[in-house]
């Protein structure tokens, strides 16, 4: 039995420093000039279904037109934010968003209005209408900012991101789901890795080996999901989802609404 845990865990050291060759293919180019942005399309295969994402930097004071640039061209409807602002004294990504109704923040060519904002016990919601400046036409995005992960390592259970992940997928309607922590690929990573591991168990479709889906985020964006810690986490939500499953008797897990959560 050691020895197999120890083979197990060596296979884990192995794979985490894979990387395969960067993917120009995938990479998102923004205007007519297709202007470079720290960002990757990542699409996931769930059966016959094919989930789409951008996995990108947290925006930087240089780079929020760009982000918001991002968001129009491609016509997301969901901002999926992993970090805070600030974690552990060190700047993680700039607010680059409208703080209050009424207070409009301009970002060049978009005007970014505050509709609504909600704060859940695990994340928060804001939604936010960005109107171009030149031709009046708006664009409306979900921002969904997840407040309930640690400063160091990874969550000590996995139901707070199972919740998020369940509204994420109930209010998403079209575009790509944009992801971005700080870096764009870590705790981004875990998250697209565990949509894809419940969309998988929600349509009954098997979960061959969780490795087999970090290699293909991998071959779309280099150096998703960081460390040993991030990996093992996709394993325990897995594995806590089934036990939830097991308790409710078999029930199929189902999209909550926004009823569902607790406002703090």
């Amino acid at each position: 039995k050691l020895e197999k845990k120890k083979n197990s865990y060596t296979h884990k050291q192995n794979f985490l420093s894979f990387q395969p060759p960067q993917n120009d293919k995938t990479r998102v180019a923004i205007g007519r000039n297709q202007d470079y942005i720290n960002a990757s399309y990542v699409r996931m295969q769930v059966g016959e279904k094919e989930f789409f994402y951008i996995s990108c930097q947290g925006p930087l004071p240089s780079t929020v037109s760009a982000f918001w640039q991002m968001i129009w061209e491609n016509k997301s409807d969901i901002i999926a934010m992993m970090t805070q602002e600030v974690e552990r004294g060190r700047i993680k990504c700039h607010k680059y968003w409208p703080e209050k109704l009424g207070a409009p923040l301009g970002t060049g060519r978009y005007q970014l209005h505050l509709e609504n904002q909600q704060y859940l016990e695990y994340f928060h919601i804001k939604i936010i209408r960005m109107v171009e400046t030149e031709s009046g036409e708006m664009h409306y995005v979900r921002h969904l900012k997840f407040t309930h992960w640690p400063d160091h390592g990874v969550p000590h259970c996995s139901e707070q991101l199972v919740r998020f992940i369940r509204y994420l997928r109930a209010v998403h309607h079209k575009g790509p789901v944009t992801v971005h922590c700080s870096a764009g690929i870590g705790r981004t990573g875990v998250l697209i890795c565990t949509d894809i591991i419940l969309s998988l168990i929600e349509n009954d479709l098997p979960v061959s080996r969780i490795h087999d889906i970090v290699k293909e985020m991998r071959l779309q964006r280099h150096g998703m999901i960081q460390t040993k810690e991030q990996y093992l986490f996709c394993y325990k939500v897995w594995l806590e989802v089934l036990q939830g499953i097991l308790q409710l008797h078999g029930n199929q897990w189902q999209p909550e609404s926004p009823r569902d959560h607790k406002v703090v």
